[in-house]
Parts: structure tokens; C-alpha cells; sequence
């Protein structure tokens, strides 16, 4: 009998100082912990983590190098800002740290959209077009669930983003993505107006792509980011507050 060729690699236990971290990171992400709180000494969370001492010393070590922790000059421990430099693969935790708004998401996103729907006209394929509709065919089958057309809607952009093949733009948009499924959540969630109205502004995109008219591209685009931030607003949410995990939660979760 042959050999069964092996698929899987061995699995590697992730350190214990790791394990630390990542607990201390998710507490700064959820908002639990901002920027400028204590977290505790290295004895306090050597009792809290049931670990030894240079465990946490070295799960500190990581989340200083990140910029996520800092010492003040009496070396106590405390949530810093994240160097942006040093994170740039975790830019988007870098945006919820320093608690960018809704309006500066919404801002920048149209920007980025606008710049990506131009290069789309010129650059998507008939493959690329029926991608996108079968996208739009499914957030249309799932109307009445505000998680799945918030999933479908990322999902969607992500696939536009492609068309265009610029590497740049893909990259540029990538911190605010995480930030733009929750919002979109609270957008649709209520009413199946909202999620109706998405996928309509979603199949004259893909039509302005096929009919390689930029100015219905752009138009669309531009109605479709405006619905987008009426929904939030309509959610009762402030465009000024931070968004941050806090409310991703509140979409996840409701």
C-alpha cells in the first residue's frame, strides 16, 4: 500500500508569554483598557496569570515593542498608542486605539472608493462581473439577516477592490475593512429598507462596470457610502464617537 502523502503540518504550541499578550491586547481592543490606563505591576500579574515572572516579562516585552504598553517613569506598566510605524501589518488595531470616528472612516472610505470604482470601469473582467453578482444574489437571499448582508457587503468590496488591481489602494483600505462590517451591521439592522437599498446600489456598480461608465460608477458609489452613513446615524449613533470594538460589539452581539 502506498504512502499517504502528508497534507498537515505539526501543530506548535504557542508559548505561555504569547498567551499573556494576546489577553492583555484583547482587554486594549475591547475597550476595557485605554490608553493611559495601569494594567498592574509584573507581581500583580504574575499572581493574576498563575505564571512566572519572566513569562509576563516577556509577554510585556511584546507589547512594548509594539508600542501597546509603556512604562511611566516610576516603571509602571500602563496602555500606551501603538507606533504606526511598527504596526504596520495591525494598522487597524492602530485605528482603534486612537479611536479614529465614524465620520474620518466614512471620509476616508469614500476617497479610497471613489479612487478603486475609476479603475474598475477600465479593469474588471466578465469573471470579476459574475463574482460580484453572484455576491449580490446571495446578500439579496439573506435580506432579512443584518449579520449576513453586513458579511455579504464586505465581502462585496473586497471583490471590487480586486478589480481594480492596484496593490496600493487594496493595501491603503485594509486597516479600516475590520471597521467597516460592524458599521455596516448597525446601518442595515431594523429595517430591510437598508439592506435593500444596498443591494440595489450594489447592481448598478457591477452595471457601470459592465457598460464602462465611470460617471454612474462614481454616482453610485457616492450614493451608496451617503445610505451607509444615514444608517448609522439613524442607529442613533454620533458620527464624532469613536469606532471602535466597543461598537463592533454592539452589532456582533445584538
Amino acid at each position: 500500500m502506498s504512502e499517504v502523502a502528508e497534507k498537515f503540518a505539526r501543530i506548535t504550541p504557542v508559548p505561555a508569554y504569547q498567551m499573556v499578550a494576546e489577553a492583555i491586547e484583547r482587554e486594549i481592543l475591547s475597550g476595557r483598557l485605554r490608553p493611559g490606563d495601569p494594567i498592574g505591576t509584573e507581581a500583580q500579574l504574575v499572581r493574576q496569570f498563575g505564571v512566572n515572572r519572566s513569562t509576563v516579562r516577556e509577554g510585556i516585552r511584546l507589547l512594548e515593542q509594539s508600542g501597546m504598553v509603556q512604562r511611566d517613569s516610576s516603571r509602571r506598566l500602563a496602555v500606551g498608542l501603538p507606533h504606526y510605524d511598527q504596526l504596520a501589518t495591525r494598522a487597524s488595531r492602530a485605528l482603534v486605539l486612537h479611536q479614529v470616528t465614524f465620520r474620518e472612516l466614512w471620509e476616508a472610505t469614500m476617497a479610497l472608493s471613489l479612487a478603486t470604482i475609476d479603475l474598475a470601469v477600465d479593469r474588471a473582467t466578465d469573471d470579476e462581473m459574475r463574482a460580484l453578482d453572484a455576491n449580490i444574489d446571495a446578500t439579496e437571499a439573506a435580506m432579512d439577516d443584518p449579520a449576513a448582508v453586513a458579511a455579504y457587503d464586505t465581502e462585496f468590496h473586497l471583490l471590487l477592490e480586486k478589480t481594480g488591481r492596484n496593490r496600493v489602494l487594496e493595501m491603503a483600505r485594509e486597516p479600516s475593512n475590520m471597521l467597516i462590517y460592524p458599521t455596516t451591521h448597525v446601518a442595515v439592522q431594523g429595517t430591510v429598507e437598508g439592506a435593500r437599498r444596498l443591494v440595489e446600489a450594489h447592481r448598478m456598480l457591477v452595471q457601470a462596470l459592465r457598460t464602462r461608465d465611470k460617471e454612474m460608477a462614481r454616482l453610485w458609489t457616492r450614493r451608496h457610502l451617503n445610505d451607509w452613513r444615514k444608517g448609522f446615524e439613524k442607529a442613533g449613533l454620533d458620527l464624532d464617537q469613536p469606532v471602535d470594538l466597543v461598537t463592533a460589539s454592539q452589532a456582533t452581539t445584538s
